[in-house]
């Protein structure tokens, strides 16, 4: 195989390099086993290249696919969902190396790459992460640049130099299409497989649900008021309503079973000042969205349902925003329909026989459903309850051993019991699922809702007043309505106790709570101005600049300013690469190639020296080596580093090459015309 068309040393180096940094993003979901793939990968092929060992037969090579194929299947057990396809992506790029023979393959695999890198934008669009897909891009570039120097068989940072200079000069271009091409919908869209908590609260809840989820550290979404930003004992985020329980679960009702009179929302009459604020949610891929109480959505595709949460038209696959109105103060259903009211009191028959059996007998000692309220609120807060992050596990009747046995839960284990205890007495009552507080970020005013802000209260319907909110949890800690999970669980010690390495735990250490901070605002911009940066707000930016907008006008503003950005390139491009006179290696390469155009083999304008060479090579078999040599030499010095001192020997090499090109065409003259001199016999 002729040396220009091998896989340099440098190249392989950092093709290898890119491929590990581009591996690092997806760690946390994929198996064990596909590391151990990319470190068998790459030891195999850099020990061909040192000629230790040989490339794996094709029997190998199948019984790899075909295992790497079973352990996507068994590790994930579907090849539909997103992770198994990116982890089967991954594995067979990782495969791919072993097929490295040629400097085609070497762009097979470094054009795969640059796919890969945009394949962790499908689960995370943050700050971080872009500027580490940045990262890689330019590790890729510079294997590709690399790629292009086969007289560098030597691993060196110059082809990363090169790389940065290329990236560079595409920046420009790169903010043309940001602002200026069409943002177009996605033809198909991949299956999403989802994560409890990663994606938030569930459509459902049993005990210990939210309280595993309270372990995650991740944000949930951000909101920004227009105005003074209400207290965090008032900032409950409903997001899901809960009205049925069977078999132990609380879950919403389902639109097939309401009748139709009853899904419209309600028009109510709004009390107090509204509350205007933005919400930025991360993706959930579920639809529904969190607001305060009695919220209303100019965005067309936020709908209203009729117990009063709001949710989207589509399951949220990215990022969203949209803006609300609430009014806390406004009376929730005054008059409440049979429908309704049955399907707040329903309880499974035979469950939980001692709650239900308490709940009538304190109901029979108060004068009235709000008495009754209040005293079970008060048991919560004089009895030996205690909230915590590691409930016990309950029996086949929960909240009897809750009630009378364990008494330790969390926010959910106290809504449900209270809302149980309201039912069996005969007051219509429902479990509400969201997040509650917020921390509030003072360099923008946004209040961050992380996982663990996660939480469920109930809402009781009293006559005359209408849904009230009652939160049990409040009468067992009020720390953690009031101050936070943080503070509610500092004696317990279990607060992110999963997550030794969280910003979050070490908010007690000013400077770096103020880095998290910072990066916090940093991140929201991005994600409101860069993200969130769609269609809509696109043809709003131009008309607000262009006036109305016509299809003329976009296309001569579009390629006007692609124009304008590339001529400049372009012309510094060319500029820098013209072939100084002056130069005594360039212009021994030239006497080299009038040599070979004296022999019938013109190098067409801007083609490169190492595919000039392969086709001066392929006509001149005999001048091969000398061909190859000389192109060797002048792209070592052409594209390779340049120490102090070099470009004599450089220089004597050239010349040495040069007579050697000579000699091999000349020999090859001379032994062509001989037959023509001998003597006739």
């Amino acid at each position: 195989m002729s040396v220009l068309q091998q896989v340099p040393r440098n190249a392989l180096v950092w093709l290898i390099i890119s491929m590990f940094a581009l591996l690092i993003p997806h760690l946390e979901r994929i198996p064990f086993w596909v590391i151990a793939l990319y470190i068998l990968s790459a030891t195999w092929r850099f020990m061909v290249h040192r000629g230790r060992w040989s490339f794996p037969a094709r029997s190998m090579r199948l019984v790899l696919v075909v295992l790497s194929f079973a352990g996507i299947y068994f590790s994930y057990g579907s090849f539909l969902a997103l992770e198994s396809t990116v982890a089967l992506l991954l594995t067979a790029y990782a495969l791919k190396l072993l097929e490295l023979v040629r400097r085609q393959d070497a762009y097979v695999l470094l054009f795969l790459g640059y796919f890969v890198c945009t394949t962790e934008f499908l689960f995370s669009q943050d700050l971080l992460i872009v500027l580490y897909s940045l990262l890689n891009v330019l590790l890729i570039t510079t294997a590709l640049v690399a790629l292009h120097q086969p007289a560098q068989q030597v691993f060196h940072f110059g082809s990363l130099r090169y790389a940065g200079i290329m990236l560079l000069q595409a920046f420009p271009l790169m903010l043309v299409l940001f602002f200026l091409f069409p943002r177009i919908e996605p033809l198909w869209t991949v299956p999403i497989k989802s994560h409890a908590a990663r994606t938030g609260v569930s459509d459902f809840m049993r005990p210990g649900d939210i309280s595993r989820l309270s372990q995650s550290d991740e944000v949930a979404f951000r909101v920004q008021f227009d105005g003074e930003i209400p207290p965090p004992a008032e900032l409950y985020w409903r997001g899901l309503v809960f009205s049925r329980l069977q078999d132990g679960a609380w879950s919403s009702i389902p639109s097939y079973a309401i009748p139709a009179q009853e899904r419209a929302a309600p028009r109510l009459e709004t009390k107090g000042e509204a509350l205007r604020y933005t919400v930025l949610m991360r993706p959930t891929q579920q639809p529904w969205l969190y607001s305060l109480r009695y919220a209303r959505s100019s965005d067309a595709a936020v709908i209203e349902s009729a117990d009063f949460r709001l949710y989207s038209s589509v399951d949220l696959e990215d990022q969203y925003r949209y803006q609300v109105n609430s009014w806390p103060q406004t009376v929730l259903d005054q008059d409440l329909s049979a429908w309704r009211r049955r399907s707040e009191l329903q309880l499974p028959d035979d469950s939980n026989p001692r709650s239900r059996r308490l709940a009538q007998q304190m109901r029979s000692n108060s004068a009235s459903d709000a008495e009754f309220v209040a005293e079970v609120l008060a048991m919560f807060r004089q009895q030996p309850f205690v909230y915590t992050l590691q409930p016990p596990l309950l029996g086949e009747q929960p909240m009897d051993d809750f009630l009378f046995n364990s008494r330790r839960g969390f926010c959910e284990h106290y809504a449900y019991a209270f809302t149980l205890m309201m039912r069996a007495a005969g007051i219509p009552a429902r479990v509400v699922a969201g997040y509650q507080g917020g921390e509030v970020n003072p360099l923008n005013r946004t209040v961050i809702v992380h996982q663990f802000d996660a939480h469920a209260w109930a809402e009781v319907w009293l006559e005359g007043e209408g849904w009230r909110r009652v939160d049990p949890t409040a009468a067992v800690s009020p720390d953690r309505i009031e101050l936070g999970l943080e503070q509610a669980m500092a004696a317990e010690g279990s607060f992110l106790s999963d997550s030794p390495l969280s910003p979050l735990r070490y908010r007690s250490i000013s400077w770096l709570n103020s880095l998290r901070l910072r990066y916090d605002a940093m991140s929201y911009r991005w994600q409101s101005w860069v993200v969130g940066f769609d269609s809509e707000r696109q043809f709003s930016l131009l008309e607000s600049v262009m006036g109305r907008l016509t299809a003329q006008k976009f296309i001569a503003v579009f390629v006007g300013s692609g124009l304008l950005v590339l001529l400049p390139t372009a012309w510094l491009l060319l500029r820098k690469r013209r072939v100084s006179a002056t130069d005594p290696i360039d212009q021994l390469y030239l006497s080299c190639c009038q040599a070979l155009s004296a022999k019938g083999l013109e190098r067409f304008s801007g083609e490169a020296p190492a595919d000039f060479a392969q086709r001066a090579a392929q006509a001149l078999p005999h001048a091969a080596e000398a061909i190859e040599s000389m192109t060797k030499v002048y792209s070592g010095w052409v594209y390779g580093p340049r120490a102090e001192g070099a470009e004599s020997e450089a220089l004597r090499q050239m010349r040495l090459a040069r007579t050697d090109l000579i000699r091999a065409l000349s020999t090859r003259s001379r032994a062509a015309a001989a037959p023509s001199e001998a003597p006739q016999g």
